[in-house]
């Protein structure tokens, strides 16, 4: 989705948000699942990844893409996502999904 990325516009064709590969992704939410972060926050920006160039963590420039992608039958289990942004020593940050 285009809110999970720093600038949409300028990544329509770089890997991890083309058009075939945001279709691939959408597949799986029409087949029944549920991405949990979006659920709990439809208008959240937080992000998971940032690359190491042009000191794009400390800029806020970000991609949200580990996710977790569960059946309507977990979501109501559903208490929490946290996205673990102060944890450092990756390109990626932790994401804890916190069942009832």
């Amino acid at each position: 989705m285009p809110i999970d990325l720093k600038n949409p516009k300028q990544n329509e064709m770089t890997s991890g948000f083309m058009p075939e590969e945001r279709a691939w992704v959408q597949n799986f939410l029409d087949h029944g699942f549920v991405d949990a972060y979006r659920h709990l926050y439809p208008d959240r920006i937080q992000y998971t990844w940032w690359t190491y160039r042009f000191s794009a963590r400390q800029r806020g420039v970000g991609w949200r893409i580990d996710y977790f992608l569960i059946s309507e039958a977990l979501v109501p289990h559903v208490k929490d996502i946290v996205i673990h942004e102060e944890v450092l020593g990756s390109d990626h940050c932790p994401v804890e999904l916190i069942l009832e």
